[in-house]
C-alpha cells in the first residue's frame, strides 16, 4: 500500500470516510419524494438501467466492484490494448469506405488525413475490373487497401495482388486485407461458400506477403440484424474459430491461421458500451488464442453503425458518429471508418466525406485521444461492464458452438431467430421513446428542407436483414410526406391549452413533440374550428384537468373533434385516449393517421 507523504494538508482528515450505506440512505430520501418507498438495495436498483444480454448499469460503482486484472497494454488477455505503446505512435488507422468511383475521392481521402482505403467490389460496388482506375495514383506501399467483394473476392483479390507486382510494390511492404469472409456473406446473402479458395489466399499471403491479411471476420451482419453486442461478440467469435479450424485443416500452423484474420466490429453512440464491446473482444479473442496455441492480440477494424444513422434531419448523425469514434479509440481500435453523415440517404458528398475523415483528424490531432494509453481503464464502471459483457458474449458463443458452429446456426435460423427476438425488444423501446432519437422520434423538425443524394449501390441481400433505429417513424413520415404532395398540407391536431402558460407549457409541448414524430403538424393559435384539425389534445395540469378537462373535451366534441386525447393519465369523461411518457408512440401514431385517412 503506498502510504502519501505529509504535506501539511490534511484536507479531509477530520471528516469520517462515507460509506456505501450512508449513499443508499441519501438515495431513499430522494426517491421517497418522488413517492417511491424503498430502502437499501433496493434504493440502488430503483436508479439501475437495463440493458441487453441481460445486464444492467448501476448508478454507482465502487472499488467493490470487482473485474478481472485487465493486465497491461499490448500483453495477453490484451484487455487494456493491443499494443503496449498505446496510441502514442500516430493514433488509430483512419480507414475511409468507397463503394463507387466518385472523382477524385479516393485520392482527396487519403490526402486529407485518410490513412487507409476501404473498398466495396463487386455486387453493390465498384467493378472489379475497375479496381485499377481505383488506385489509380495511390502509392500502394504507403496506404493500406481492404476490400468487400463478398462472392468475388477470389476476382478482386488476384486483381490488388496483381496491382502489386505491376507497380513494383515489395511483397514484404504491401498492407491490407483481401477481405475474404464466406460466413459474413452467407450471413447477408444466405449463399453458403466453399472455403477452400479462401484457404489458398491466406496460405498465399502468409508465404508471400506477410502483411496482408486474407481473411475478415465480420459482425456487422450481426449488428445490422438488430443483433446486440453480446450477440454481435459471441457470432464473430464462433466465426473466427470456425475460420481458425479450417485454415489449420488446409495445413496453415495455428499461429500463420491467427494472423490471417481481422475483426470488424460497429461503435454506437452509446459509447461506454462501445467502448466495453472492444475490449471484452480483444480478451475474449486472446482467450481462444491461448487454448488454441497461438497467442496473440486480435485486429480490430470498427465502423460506425449503419444502425443508428437516421434519415431526417441526418445532421445529428455527425454526432452520433463523433461519439461513436471517441468510444472506438478509447476502446483501442486499431482503425476506424467513420460513415458520412449522409450514408443512409445514398452516396456522400465531398462535404460529407470530409468531415467523416476530420472526425477522426480532430479526435487524434486536437484532442489527442491517442496520446493516451486506454483512457478508460481503471475505471469501475468500464472494468465491470467489460467483464460483465464478456461473460454474456461468452455464454452466446458457447450456445452456438454447442449448436454446430456458426455455419450451422446460420443455415438453421436459430441465429436469425436470436437477433429477431433481441430487435423486437429494442424495437419495443424505440416505440415508446426509451431509447430516443435526436430529429426522428424526439424534437423533430417537420419544415426541415430534405438533404437529397444520388442512389448509392444496393448492397448484397438476400441473408439476414439489416434494420434501422429510424424505421417505424420514418413509416409514418414518409405517410405524412405523401399526404403532403397529395393535398398540399400536413394532417393536423390541435392542441387545446387549459389555463395559464406555467400550467399548460410543459404538456403542450410534449404532445407537439410527439405529433410531429408522426409527421401530424401541430395547432396552437385560435380555435378548434379554424385550425383545420380532426383532432385534439387537452394540455394542462392534473389540477387543472380536475376542474376543467371533462367540460373542455365536451367543447371539443360539439366543435366537431372525432377524437380528443389527454396529455397526461387520468379517467376523464369525453376523453377518448391518453399520451404521456413511456406510451407507445408509434401505436398511437398510427392509429391517429388511420383515423385522419393518411395512407
Amino acid at each position: 500500500m503506498t502510504v502519501l507523504p505529509d504535506d501539511g494538508l490534511p484536507l479531509a482528515a477530520e471528516f469520517p470516510d462515507a460509506t456505501h450505506e450512508q449513499w443508499q440512505r441519501l438515495v431513499e430520501g430522494v426517491l421517497r419524494k418522488s413517492g417511491k418507498e424503498v430502502s437499501g438495495a433496493a434504493a440502488e436498483d430503483a436508479l439501475s438501467t437495463t440493458l441487453e444480454d441481460g445486464l444492467r448499469t448501476r448508478p454507482l460503482y465502487t472499488a467493490r466492484d470487482t473485474a478481472p486484472d485487465p493486465g497491461l497494454p499490448g500483453f495477453a488477455p490484451y484487455v487494456r490494448g493491443a499494443r503496449p505503446e498505446g496510441g502514442v505512435t500516430g493514433g488509430w488507422d483512419v480507414r475511409q469506405r468507397h463503394t463507387t468511383l466518385a472523382d477524385g475521392a479516393v485520392l482527396a481521402d487519403l490526402e486529407n488525413g485518410g490513412t487507409s482505403l476501404w473498398l466495396a467490389l463487386g455486387e453493390g460496388g465498384i467493378p472489379v475490373a475497375d479496381l485499377g482506375r481505383a488506385l489509380e495514383g495511390v502509392y500502394l506501399d504507403l496506404a493500406p487497401v481492404v476490400l468487400d467483394a463478398g462472392r468475388d473476392t477470389a476476382a478482386a483479390a488476384e486483381a490488388l495482388l496483381g496491382l502489386y507486382a505491376d507497380k513494383g510494390v515489395d511483397p514484404g511492404a504491401a498492407r491490407g486485407n483481401l477481405g475474404g469472409d464466406p460466413l459474413g456473406h452467407e450471413a447477408r446473402t444466405g449463399t453458403a461458400q466453399d472455403f477452400a479458395p479462401y484457404a489458398a489466399l491466406a496460405a498465399r499471403c502468409a508465404e508471400t506477403h506477410p502483411g496482408v491479411r486474407a481473411l475478415t471476420v465480420d459482425a456487422l451482419p450481426y449488428h445490422e440484424a438488430g443483433g446486440s453486442a453480446a450477440q454481435e461478440l459471441g457470432a464473430s467469435l464462433a466465426t473466427g474459430v470456425a475460420y481458425l479450424r479450417a485454415l489449420t485443416e488446409a495445413g496453415l500452423t495455428v499461429g500463420q491461421a491467427a494472423a490471417q484474420l481481422e475483426f470488424r466490429y460497429a461503435a454506437t453512440a452509446d459509447q461506454f458500451l462501445t467502448i466495453a464491446k472492444l475490449r471484452a473482444a480483444r480478451r475474449l479473442w486472446a482467450r481462444v488464442a491461448e487454448v488454441s496455441g497461438a497467442p496473440g492480440a486480435q485486429v480490430q477494424h470498427v465502423v460506425t453503425s449503419p444502425v443508428m444513422m437516421s434519415r431526417r434531419d441526418p445532421w445529428v448523425n455527425m454526432l452520433r458518429t463523433t461519439v461513436a469514434t471517441l468510444a472506438a479509440g478509447v476502446g483501442g481500435a486499431d482503425s476506424v471508418t467513420v460513415l458520412p453523415f449522409d450514408h443512409a440517404l445514398g452516396l456522400p458528398d465531398a462535404f460529407a466525406r470530409r468531415i467523416a475523415r476530420n472526425t477522426s483528424t480532430i479526435l487524434i490531432e486536437e484532442s489527442y485521444l491517442a496520446r493516451v494509453i486506454d483512457p478508460a481503464g481503471g475505471s469501475w464502471y468500464v472494468e465491470r461492464l467489460t467483464d460483465e459483457l464478456a461473460q454474456a458474449a461468452w455464454e452466446f458463443f458457447r450456445t452456438i458452438e454447442r449448436d454446430g458452429g456458426q455455419a450451422a446456426v446460420l443455415r438453421s435460423g436459430r441465429l436469425r431467430t436470436d437477433l429477431a427476438t433481441t430487435w423486437a425488444e429494442r424495437s419495443k423501446r424505440l416505440a415508446k421513446r426509451r431509447e430516443p432519437i435526436t430529429g426522428v422520434s424526439e424534437f423533430p423538425l417537420l419544415a426541415e428542407k430534405p438533404v437529397e443524394r444520388e442512389p448509392a449501390p444496393e448492397p448484397p441481400s438476400g441473408g439476414l436483414p439489416r434494420v434501422r433505429r429510424d424505421e417505424a417513424f420514418e413509416e409514418l413520415r414518409a405517410r405524412s410526406d405523401a399526404h403532403l404532395a397529395a393535398t398540399g398540407a400536413r394532417p393536423r391536431i390541435f392542441l387545446a391549452t387549459l389555463g395559464s402558460a406555467s400550467e399548460y407549457t410543459a404538456r403542450a409541448s410534449f404532445a407537439a413533440n410527439l405529433f410531429q414524430a408522426g409527421g401530424i403538424e401541430p395547432v396552437t393559435e385560435g380555435s378548434f374550428e379554424e385550425s383545420g384539425a380532426t383532432e385534439a389534445v387537452l394540455c394542462s395540469s392534473d389540477a387543472r384537468y380536475a376542474e376543467e378537462a371533462e367540460r373542455a373535451a365536451g367543447s371539443l366534441r360539439a366543435a366537431g373533434a372525432r377524437q380528443v386525447f389527454l396529455a397526461g393519465r387520468g379517467e376523464y369523461a369525453g376523453v377518448d385516449s391518453y399520451v404521456f411518457a413511456g406510451c407507445d408512440a408509434v401505436d398511437v401514431l398510427s392509429a391517429t393517421l388511420d383515423r385522419m385517412g393518411v395512407s
